[in-house]
């Protein structure tokens, strides 16, 4: 493991970061539609902390562990049941999903360790990973290269065009899971920390990291 400034990183909301170019750039995120359909989410134990500011890195990293150790046999065990022919792809958010975002200034932005595990064991066993991310397709470049450098081997990687960005980012990343499963994939799990990550169905299990309130991008 990488190792850390021995004081605690906190989550500053001035912090300067890739996501900062969506922030200006995309509509607020309306409530996802209640006709959306009902998935099983694994989240955070009901004692997680409720408020961003309070919380420093490594109390972050393992509340994402705790949320990825659900996820793990989830995996193991849907890969192990794979029917024969089938495509298995994992759908991931990016921002405080599969890099680390709001935890300090680099880049590029280092993987959000938790998530890089399971994904690598999946993608060891022939299951391909996806990306959806509300970041513009003007850093689409800059991004791709990030998650290769943090070490995921990406079948796709969705950004959202100048017209996707006055859509609803919730309808949005549905429409590329649809796009996805249309190339023949069945979407075993979909990795993400806010729940427009998360609505609209088309993945057989979701796995919500924390957010805290939205207090993360």
């Amino acid at each position: 493991m990488r190792s850390r400034r021995p004081w605690l990183r906190r989550v500053s909301v001035t912090a300067v970061s890739a996501t900062a170019l969506v922030a200006l750039a995309a509509p607020a995120e309306a409530t996802p539609s209640a006709a959306a359909p009902t998935t099983a989410i694994a989240a955070l134990p009901a004692t997680a902390p409720a408020l961003a500011a309070d919380v420093d890195y490594d109390t972050w990293q393992r509340d994402c562990r705790a949320v990825m150790d659900q996820a793990l046999p989830y995996v193991q065990q849907r890969i192990a049941d794979a029917r024969p022919g089938e495509k298995q792809a994992i759908v991931l958010d990016i921002d405080n999903t599969a890099l680390e975002t709001d935890f300090g200034f680099s880049f590029p932005q280092p993987a959000n360790e938790p998530v890089l595990e399971v994904a690598r064991y999946a993608e060891e066993r022939g299951v391909d990973l996806f990306f959806v991310t509300a970041r513009p397709g003007i850093i689409y470049a800059p991004t791709e290269w990030n998650l290769d450098h943090a070490g995921y081997e990406s079948s796709g990687l969705y950004v959202r065009s100048f017209v996707d960005l006055f859509r609803n980012v919730a309808e949005y990343k549905t429409a590329q899971r649809v796009a996805i499963e249309r190339k023949g994939y069945t979407i075993i799990a979909n990795i993400g920390n806010s729940a427009t990550d998360l609505s609209g169905g088309h993945a057989e299990r979701t796995f919500k990291l924390p957010d805290y309130d939205g207090r993360l991008s």
